[in-house]
């Protein structure tokens, strides 16, 4: 016997309320920002009330829509009971047919980019690239085997200042660097495994966050070995057999590697991903008692992809040391693992390419919003939290392999 489907009622005098409430919350939280202006110079307040009144009417207007939009997705679900109707079969991502046109737009999109934009457009894209790889390398701990990383950017910056310090004390190059970067970050990964292998969920964050800070403080305050605030510049940029490159040719050089090392990645985590390791993540991630009673070695299985996922920010701050010239702490402070972490997140915990279009949504927006000026990150916070209430499993979800 068929259930009858179950219709939600939109109430709209309990909807304005709500957000009306809403608004009035978010005018509260944006007055300091939005209203306040202290010209020091003349020594007087600006009062901007009309930036409120946007803010509140704004909010309002959203939140509104918001919940509209919310209630007729709930009202279209299909109960329990109702007889399944014929399945639309629509093309697969999978088929060649799809995949390789695809794939030959974006490759020639790629090649071409640096030759067709500026400079500072190719620095840009760099850098998307970057996060693209940290996200992925993050995307191990925390996406395949569960474990909520707060502290992913202490081994960037040992990448980073593993190149900076033995290119200045022996001058060693851009590409022996690069290995001795990935090691020392899969070797630190390894010594913060072993301390939280009996840890789990906020007590594992709590951890990590604090070892996050710990190498942050130690590069800050012992001068001798990193020279402190101050930092270190004049590191040397990656060259081409021995030749070294201008400004413009050295930033399309960089590009191309960044390239190279985003398809290695992707190659490699996707087979870690359906690999034995893969499958033994995953199995740690649903149920860690179920996975021990199966004979998987939860130690071994957790130090792999803390020492995994580490490598590649190893990498990567190889390469960002190479690109900038210059490192101080400053540039690897929690904010930075934020970022990372919400990459995954926004992308779609565990997807491969989720994290890729997460990471170019993330870098590239708030540069693109940068006409907004003092807005941009307010836009930026409104987009963010539009899509975790329309799409809290991510822009692409994980899908589960079925047997």
């Amino acid at each position: 016997m068929n259930k009858k489907p179950i219709t939600g009622k939109f109430s709209f005098p309990n909807q304005l309320l709500r957000s009306l409430f809403v608004a009035v919350w978010f005018m509260f939280l944006t007055f300091p920002i939005m209203v306040i202006r202290v010209n020091p110079i003349e020594q007087e307040v600006e009062w901007r009330w009309k930036n409120l009144v946007m803010v509140g009417c704004g909010s309002f207007f959203f939140s509104f829509i918001a919940r509209y939009l919310l209630e007729q997705k709930k009202s279209s679900q299909k109960p329990i009971g109702i007889t399944t109707q014929k399945r639309i079969n629509l093309p697969s991502l999978n088929e060649p047919r799809i995949y390789i046109p695809v794939l030959i737009a974006f490759s020639a999109f790629g090649l071409a980019f640096p030759f067709v934009f500026s400079m500072y457009q190719t620095s840009i894209m760099t850098t998307a690239l970057m996060y693209v790889v940290l996200g992925l390398g993050l995307n191990i701990v925390v996406g395949l085997a569960g474990l909520l990383d707060l502290g992913y950017v202490a081994f960037y910056a040992v990448g980073a200042y593993s190149y900076a310090l033995l290119n200045y004390h022996y001058g060693l190059g851009f590409w022996a660097a690069l290995p001795i970067g990935a090691a020392l970050g899969a070797l630190l990964g390894i010594v913060l495994g072993f301390p939280v292998l009996r840890l789990r969920g906020d007590y594992l964050a709590i951890v990590t966050l604090g070892f996050g800070e710990i190498i942050r403080l130690i590069l800050e305050n012992w001068n001798e070995f990193s020279f402190g605030p101050s930092g270190i510049a004049n590191i040397a940029r990656p060259s081409l057999f021995g030749i070294d490159l201008s400004l413009k040719a050295g930033t399309i050089y960089l590009y191309f590697l960044m390239i190279g090392l985003t398809l290695f990645t992707i190659f490699v985590v996707n087979r870690l991903k359906n690999s034995r390791i893969g499958r033994a993540w995953i199995a740690l991630k649903e149920d860690e008692i179920a996975c021990q009673a199966m004979g998987i070695d939860k130690t071994k299985t957790k130090l792999t992809a803390f020492a995994l996922g580490a490598t590649w920010a190893g990498m990567v701050g190889v390469i960002f040391a190479a690109k900038t010239t210059f490192i101080n702490p400053a540039s690897f402070t929690f904010l930075e693992s934020a970022i990372i972490l919400s990459i995954v997140v926004l992308g779609g915990v565990g997807s491969i390419a989720g994290v890729i279009i997460g990471a170019l949504i993330l870098i590239l927006l708030p540069e693109y919003l940068r006409a907004f000026s003092d807005y941009r990150m307010l836009l930026f916070g409104a987009i963010m939290v539009i899509m975790m209430i329309f799409r809290p499993q991510g822009i692409i979800s994980n899908v589960r392999r079925t047997y």
